[in-house]
């Protein structure tokens, strides 16, 4: 069987990500058609720099969603006779029905790269999004009391997140996925402290809401206790006895150290800017009526923070990624076979002068998804300034 050219091997890569480009051209005309509907986000697709953005995240998030349509081969599999192979070779005797060629070359021990790129973007996009989610809840509860309060709680959460902020991010990063600290538990401990902030967040937020409502109140946060500590349970101790929520031991070192390394970061800057909300007057106003401390921190100082905190959240989004990858190349990700960007660029870069592209393309992939949420941050941020 003769190797496909480079057309060839654009054609099939185009035919392979046809969902991708059904599903972007639906999110876009979507997004115009009703974008005055849809706030800041909508405004987005008025800054061709943030639409450019929002493509190319886009892009990959549809990529991880349809990555098994999309992948032509298994990325774990290996392929007799195909080490090293060339952008487009064909398979030596492939089975019957299977895909004939590597789009994307063949890496050292014969997996195919196109696939374990396609692959890689579902294990980085369910791990960085997720843990940065995380720790906002962490950043925005603790941010929120200590800037409106100030005092002794300011002083002492502010050390405690100076102290984190003081080490190197790789370094602190490194550190708690090596084995011999998860030998000690602390993932652990780290996780049943913070993965219970969430809890708490939608707790407070219900709790000073719906103060005056009772029936209200009570089913909200009931719902919230029952569902939040269910999932606590499965995801910080492994312990839910359905199944439902749990979480791979590698996968939650790489978790918890993510949202360690990124709560004191949101801290800061939740904390900076509730200093300067809560001298507005329509601060002044609200505790004249007589509205709670978490109701006025919730309710009426943190939407008003939210256009600099989303742009936080696409940057942070792209930080993790880079240090997802990071921990991937040091061999310290989520599995070792596991088809991660970083793992991947890893495992190429050791043949990298003779064979660039199993190590070239996780690359690009990386590097274009940090562009992409770089550019939709510049978006949001240009269009929040308008307001």
């Amino acid at each position: 069987m003769e190797p496909l050219t480079w057309g060839g091997v654009f054609a099939g890569m185009f035919v392979r990500f046809i969902p991708v480009w059904i599903a972007l051209i639906v999110a876009f005309a979507l997004s115009l058609r009703f974008k005055r509907r849809l706030g800041l986000f909508g405004k987005l697709f008025d800054s061709p720099v943030g639409m450019t953005g929002f493509g190319i995240v886009m892009f990959w998030v549809f990529t991880a969603i349809f990555a098994d349509m999309i992948s032509t081969m298994d990325p774990l599999g290996q392929f007799s006779g195909s080490k090293n192979a060339l952008v487009g070779a064909a398979l030596k005797a492939p089975d019957e029905g299977a895909y004939t060629h590597f789009l994307l070359g063949a890496d050292h021990v014969a997996r195919d790269v196109f696939s374990r790129m396609v692959m890689g973007a579902r294990d980085v996009l369910k791990i960085a999004p997720a843990a940065t989610v995380f720790a906002f809840m962490v950043g925005v509860t603790l941010g929120l009391p200590a800037g409106y309060f100030g005092g002794k709680l300011d002083t002492g959460l502010s050390f405690l997140a100076n102290l984190v902020l003081a080490f190197p991010v790789i370094l602190l990063f490194y550190l708690l996925v090596t084995p011999e600290i998860v030998q000690t538990g602390i993932p652990i401990y780290f996780a049943a402290v913070l993965f219970i902030f969430p809890i708490v967040f939608l707790v407070l937020l219900f709790q000073s809401r719906y103060f005056t409502n009772p029936p209200k109140r009570n089913l909200y946060v009931g719902l919230t206790l029952l569902f939040g500590l269910w999932a606590y349970s499965g995801l910080a101790f492994n312990m839910d006895p359905i199944g439902l929520f749990s979480m791979d031991p590698n996968l939650l070192n790489v978790f918890v150290s993510v949202v360690f390394v990124n709560s004191p970061g949101v801290y800061r800057i939740v904390r900076g800017m509730v200093m300067d909300i809560k001298t507005r007057d329509y601060v002044a106003a609200g505790q004249t009526r007589g509205e709670g401390p978490w109701y006025i921190m919730l309710w009426e100082i943190l939407p008003n923070a939210r256009g600099p905190l989303i742009v936080d959240f696409c940057l942070r989004i792209g930080y993790t990624t880079i240090l997802l990858g990071t921990l991937g190349f040091f061999g310290l990700g989520v599995s070792p076979e596991s088809p991660d960007w970083g793992s991947t660029i890893d495992d190429g870069r050791k043949l990298l002068s003779i064979v660039p592209h199993p190590a070239l393309v996780p690359a690009l992939a990386l590097m274009s998804l940090v562009l992409g949420l770089n550019l939709l941050a510049d978006g949001l941020r240009e269009e929040s300034l308008k307001d």
